[in-house]
């Protein structure tokens, strides 16, 4: 009798989400499909001396029921983790108790921390002269805590952790509750990002860096003028096909493998090579040829040289294909989230394979020679989508790229 081992299949089973374009994740795949896009002016900040006045932003909080005690424990950016928590774990059909907490778990990435904690205490002690913070601006601030208060809030005693790698912190987080499951720590995890990032003190560092766009994110257009920031969550299911099997549970895609590289090269300027090794490792290990892929979800920041380099590792990769495949930045419409942005971008790549529709790059104006693919400007495409991948290429050089599929 053979005794190799199987690695298990990994499915998943829930959404969850919370951006510029919605409030749930069926709000924002609805809102992608139509190609409507959630930038414009920033409401809920001060902005004085900015120059920035643009972003993807959440403009009223949805009814959460959680109690204010947990509240004022919580920065925004794990609150909206929370909310994408809790709706994916309903989407999947699923409740946590004492049967099969202990078999739950949560990754989160995040591409920053709680800023809202970190400026609220410096306001206090620099401008308004106070001696003391407030008590919970640690545990509001530290990077883990929105994996940790997904945790309490639902109940997971499982593997808990946080991952932050940047803009490939979300990927990085599906891979590594992916893991989880492979290794038998775990029936069921919780993975992908959330991030909150429209605060005065991270709009100006990212001010400082000229990436960002005075008006809208055009990713792949010639006249593009760079990234937008935008706050929100995403959160999956992910289950072992047999787990979700044995519970009945609806399946909405496989996740078929995911791949992972770094730059080694240059803290912020991304290179051709990193993101090609990313791509061939995620195709390798989803056992995917490259005329399988219908679909990607670039990267697609909107800034100069990332759009040119994804081009040209996209074609690396793939060959003649890549002039058969459709591809699309979805930051187009709910900006770049930074840590959770992987997690809202699998939320489309799971619905292309559902059901049949790419998402459009919107706000394209001018083709780039550049950037010569199909970029599905605009308006969304109907086509079969048997595969789709997403691209999460970081600051520091950190890759990461998640496949899925139809479950076969």
């Amino acid at each position: 009798m053979s005794t190799a081992y199987r690695t298990p299949r990994i499915v998943i089973t829930g959404l969850g989400g919370i951006c510029a374009l919605g409030t749930d994740a069926q709000a924002i795949w609805t809102a992608m499909r139509e190609g409507r896009s959630g930038i414009g002016p920033i409401e809920n900040a001060d902005l004085t001396g900015l120059k920035v006045s643009t972003g993807a932003e959440i403009k009223a909080m949805p009814e959460h029921g959680i109690d204010s005690k947990r509240l004022i424990t919580m920065d925004k950016f794990s609150l909206l983790a929370v909310i994408a928590a809790g709706e994916a774990l309903a989407h999947a059909g699923l409740t946590i108790d004492d049967a099969n907490a202990h078999r739950a778990g949560a990754v989160v990435g995040v591409g920053v921390c709680g800023w809202e904690a970190i400026e609220e205490s410096y306001r206090a002690v620099f401008l308004e002269g106070k001696s003391r913070v407030g008590i919970f601006s640690v545990p509001r601030g530290m990077p883990g805590a929105a994996a940790g208060q997904v945790s309490m809030v639902h109940g997971l005693t499982g593997p808990v952790f946080g991952a932050t790698s940047a803009c490939s912190s979300a990927n990085h987080a599906i891979a590594a509750a992916a893991d989880q499951l492979r290794l038998g720590r775990a029936d069921i995890m919780l993975a992908g990002g959330s991030d909150a990032p429209l605060i005065f003190g991270v709009l100006k560092g990212w001010e400082a860096l000229r990436v960002l766009a005075p008006d809208t994110c055009r990713p792949f257009s010639a006249d593009r003028r760079g990234l937008v920031l935008g706050e929100g969550a995403g959160i999956v299911v992910l289950e072992t096909l047999e787990h979700a099997e044995a519970r009945g549970a609806p399946i909405l895609a496989e996740l078929a493998g995911v791949g992972m590289s770094a730059d080694a090269s240059d803290i912020v300027a991304p290179t051709l090579e990193g993101p090609v090794r990313a791509m061939e490792a995620c195709l390798a290990e989803a056992d995917l040829a490259v005329e399988d892929v219908d679909y990607i979800n670039a990267h697609g920041t909107g800034t100069k040289a990332n759009d040119r380099l994804e081009t040209e590792a996209i074609k690396s990769v793939f060959g003649a294909h890549a002039r058969c495949l459709s591809i699309s930045s979805t930051k187009s419409m709910h900006g770049h989230c930074l840590g959770a942005s992987g997690a809202l971008e699998l939320i489309a790549c799971v619905n292309a394979v559902r059901d049949g529709i790419v998402p459009p790059t919107v706000g394209y104006r001018e083709a780039d020679p550049e950037c010569d693919l199909d970029v599905t400007p605009n308006e969304a495409r109907r086509r079969p989508v048997r595969a789709a991948i997403s691209n999460s290429f970081g600051f520091g050089g950190a890759n990461s790229v998640v496949a899925v599929r139809a479950i076969a």
